[in-house]
């Protein structure tokens, strides 16, 4: 799938915000995440590669493949505002292409709150804060080793689903990939058992000292015409790549809402993308238009713009 957005970048210069009580940022760990949507097709699971990053309090999970996504759309917009210096109004071309939709939640867990805060991205980032859910584990004598990682086995059932995880005693953090967390040792490797969930386990390492925070933020910096460092702010789309910084934090300019409030807004953006980005923009005071060819999609969507999805993550449990 190819999506072409042009944006119409405000240019201005900003104060960046720490977020408040952030985590230091100690190992990153890769999986790979198989998820069997369509009964139908077991043939044919969707795939994404995920990251986990952990601290000894917070952690977050998020995909790996939205990050590269945003390195590489990060690239795109610096070259074209390089080449178009000196011009207030930046006409910005951003060009994405991926064969499957990706996982736009990112979760970020906080062990000695038990919180756990749900963040999407629609225009501006939204965050749903819940209390974490409290897993009942049955740990098991079984033992296997995962690229030379010794781990041990944990059961349980979790949100309409029986899981198998696979965690690591000597890697003391307590979360783990999605929503699975609350074990003695870091969780390696998980899935249901039926399959049809799969997180498997591909790196881990551990986050150096001296992290570059480079690309931490959504602004990209460029020269003034007075000769000094303007900012463009980027709009409606994430940029910026803050998960492989140092620290484990919540983005500062995030809004609080509710799981109903933010479907809202979803079932707005779905029905017209393209007015929903000019109506977020023009209530954010920002200046400049918002273009997209991709087609308003259906009520309910279609196997054209949406994937068949009769076996999610979650089922309800049947009274």
């Amino acid at each position: 799938m190819k999506k072409i957005l042009t944006i119409c970048l405000a240019t201005a210069l900003t104060i960046s915000a720490k977020a408040q009580n952030p985590d230091k940022a100690l190992a990153r760990v890769r999986y790979t995440f198989t998820h069997i949507q369509d009964t139908t097709q077991r043939d044919k699971p969707r795939t994404e590669n995920m990251l986990l990053v952990t601290g000894k309090n917070a952690s977050v999970y998020t995909s790996y493949d939205k990050l590269n996504q945003s390195l590489n759309m990060q690239k795109q917009i610096q070259e074209q505002i390089k080449n178009q210096s000196g011009n207030g109004n930046m006409q910005i071309q951003v060009k994405s292409e991926t064969k499957t939709p990706l996982t736009q939640a990112d979760y970020f867990f906080f062990a000695n709150e038990h919180k756990m805060i749900t963040k999407e991205r629609l225009f501006n980032n939204y965050l749903i804060e819940e209390t974490a859910p409290q897993i009942d584990w049955k740990i098991l004598k079984d033992t296997m080793s995962f690229s030379g990682i010794p781990c041990q086995k944990a059961t349980t059932r979790f949100k309409g689903r029986n899981w198998i995880a696979w965690f690591a005693t000597e890697i003391p953090f307590q979360s783990g990939p999605w929503k699975l967390n609350g074990l003695p040792g870091l969780i390696v490797e998980a899935y249901d058992d039926k399959k049809e969930v799969k997180f498997e386990f591909a790196g881990l390492e551990n986050v150096k000292d001296d992290a570059s925070e480079a690309n931490a933020g959504d602004d990209v910096k460029i020269a003034a015409p007075n000769g000094g460092v303007g900012v463009v702010k980027m709009v409606g789309i994430d940029t910026g790549t803050p998960y492989l910084g140092s620290e484990i934090k919540l983005p500062a300019d995030a809004i609080k809402t509710t799981r109903k409030e933010l479907d809202k807004l979803k079932e707005a953006r779905d029905k017209d993308p393209q007015g929903f980005m000019q109506a977020q923009m023009t209530a954010s005071g920002i200046q400049g238009s918002f273009k997209s060819n991709t087609a308003p999609r259906p009520s309910g969507g279609s196997a054209a713009t949406k994937p068949e999805i009769n076996n999610p993550i979650e089922i309800p449990e049947k009274k």
